[in-house]
């Protein structure tokens, strides 16, 4: 599962660990089911130890297990990118596809290739931040006190003498009536912008979505913005809470090779310098321009907020080491009937962050329940659509992704580069991270209320007496964080599951209290490795859930569609036309 994840190493030097995720759950009721939504009805699991449910797909923890400690082993090294534990991880992928009796996805190929940049970048020295006339500075450490890198193609790129504006929350959202560039011009110029979105703080609930982070309080939509109104530079004020991760994570997570897409014009439209601040930078610097932060980020966080430029110059050089490289998506097909030209994709990253040469001990990043055990669970799912008595009426595609780790790059590429046209696709089901802690009242969904494709995992939970519950914490955003966003952004309506919490055999608290541990102890890190002691009873039950939900879907006629007020909504209102 990808955060902010990012590829620190190559495989033979340093992987460092993305962003952490925190999973707190709350009960909620869920929304209204249709009654006109009728789903096959799923069979309860029988018992809550590995392997015993029964299933309508013959969904087995045995054939799950098996194929995390291949994909988890040592011998994949960590799965990393470009590197020999891809084509290791590849090829087992293909060898499945083939026995399971899946059609080449790619026309006569297994595989869709990913082209990738590497690109380390290193100041030069410190970020400088001087009066105009370049007097009382202050000079500010890299990695501790900020960090910066370029996204373009290019051995040097820098900002210097750039004047410095305060941008707000740097959000121009026309649906909100918010412009935080309003009566600004800020070409060549550094800005420094607040994380998340202007509802966060609760100071105006009515803003945006309140608490609810919306894509304008993405750190991406944030430098995109930036890049559209020609700054030369722009640093994001890092707080733990309104990012959702430590320093630490932006500390290790961005820095370091950064793997990215390539454009046509070598990144060129990217911001010559991106970046992230500290707090104590941040206020710093705001102290230096005669400011205050708390006063500053109050008065952004109000409807009228003007731009504020600093009588400030900004100055910081980056070098580069590039270096290229090609990855792949993995795609198998089982082809549909009467409708086999429309398909539903379920997906799926195989990648992880390879190995950690500075680590001591153990250095390999196995990533057996992230995400060898999504990737398993793909496959379990490809075999009992082959079983099906007969093909159901859309084509069903089972993707496995690369670079999700490093910024969802394999499904970014394959959402702007369809194998499949978007509008002939129904919609996509993610599986990030299965559950194994046992059966599990509730399913979790990040994004519930976005999209008509609701509806059918409320009525298959149903069918197994549970519930769906809602992202406990979306003021962290993370609808926008793993691979179904790439496709939920081009406007391809995007189901993205996560375990439940509230354990049959021991309770809520119990539960929440092992996801909590998991992530303390194992999430990006070593020691996420296949353990005989998971109980994969609840992850049978998903994922005949959402077998159960992708059937539904592959034998439908109609078209699901994102909800009215959705930001995706006009995107595939107009595809669709």
């Amino acid at each position: 599962m990808n955060g902010d994840g990012r590829m620190v190493r190559w495989p033979d030097g340093r992987w460092i660990v993305g962003k952490l995720v925190s999973r707190a759950y709350r009960p909620s009721d869920h929304p209204t089911i249709r009654p006109s939504l009728v789903v096959a009805v799923l069979a309860l699991a029988a018992c809550a130890r590995s392997g015993s449910p029964a299933t309508t797909g013959g969904i087995t923890a045995e054939e799950i297990v098996r194929h995390v400690q291949v994909l988890g082993s040592d011998s994949f090294a960590g799965r990393a990118p470009s590197s020999p534990g891809e084509e290791k991880t590849v090829s087992y992928l293909r060898d499945q596809f083939v026995a399971i009796g899946l059609q080449p996805g790619n026309g006569e190929s297994f595989f869709q290739e990913v082209p990738l940049v590497a690109i380390e970048g290193r100041p030069q020295g410190t970020l400088a931040i001087n009066g105009r006339r370049q007097t009382s500075g202050s000079r500010f450490v890299y990695k501790n006190e900020f960090v910066a890198w370029t996204r373009r193609v290019v051995d040097q790129s820098a900002v210097s003498n750039s004047p410095v504006v305060f941008v707000g929350f740097g959000v121009v959202a026309p649906e909100y009536q918010w412009n935080d560039y309003a009566g600004v011009d800020v070409r060549g110029k550094t800005v420094i912008i607040l994380v998340n979105d202007p509802g966060y703080d609760g100071q105006d609930t009515t803003l945006f979505h309140g608490r609810t982070m919306t894509y304008y309080g993405r750190w991406t939509y944030k430098f995109e913005e930036a890049a559209r109104q020609g700054a030369a530079g722009a640093f994001i004020v890092h707080e733990t809470a309104g990012a959702g991760y430590g320093w630490d994570v932006v500390q290790n997570g961005f820095t370091g090779p950064q793997f990215s897409l390539v454009s046509s014009d070598q990144n060129m439209s990217r911001i010559p310098v991106e970046g992230w601040i500290t707090s104590a930078t941040a206020r710093s610097v705001f102290r230096q321009a005669g400011y205050n932060l708390d006063t500053l980020k109050a008065r952004a966080g109000r409807r009228g907020f003007k731009a504020v430029p600093f009588d400030l110059r900004a100055s910081v050089a980056i070098r580069n080491t590039i270096r290229r490289s090609t990855s792949r998506n993995v795609l198998g097909m089982v082809p549909g009937g009467a409708r086999k030209d429309a398909v539903v994709i379920y997906a799926a990253h195989w990648d992880h962050f390879g190995t950690d040469s500075s680590l001591k001990g153990d250095q390999i990043m196995n990533g057996a329940r992230d995400n060898a055990s999504g990737v398993a669970g793909l496959l379990v799912l490809a075999r009992a659509f082959t079983k099906l008595p007969q093909p159901p009426a859309r084509s069903v595609l089972f993707l496995m992704l690369t670079g999700e780790e490093q910024g969802l790059l394999g499904s970014q590429y394959y959402a702007t580069h369809p194998v499949y046209p978007l509008d002939r696709t129904a919609a996509v089901i993610n599986v990030d991270e299965l559950n194994i802690f046992g059966r599990t009242r509730d399913i979790t969904l990040i994004g519930l209320g976005n999209s008509a494709l609701d509806d059918y995992i409320i009525a298959a939970a149903k069918e197994q007496g549970r519930v769906v519950r809602p992202d406990p914490q979306p003021e962290k955003g993370y609808f926008y964080r793993s691979d179904h966003f790439s496709f939920a952004k081009q406007g391809v309506p995007a189901l993205n599951p996560n375990p439940g919490i509230d354990n049959v055999a021991h309770g809520e608290a119990w539960g929440k209290e092992r996801e909590e541990r998991w992530i303390a102890e194992k999430y990006h890190k070593p020691s996420d490795q296949y353990d005989a002691s998971w109980d994969l009873s609840g992850a049978v039950e998903d994922l005949d859930l959402l077998f159960a939900v992708g059937t539904r879907i592959a034998n439908d006629t109609t078209w699901p569609n994102w909800r009215p007020g959705t930001e995706f909504r006009a995107k595939r209102d107009s595809m669709m036309k």
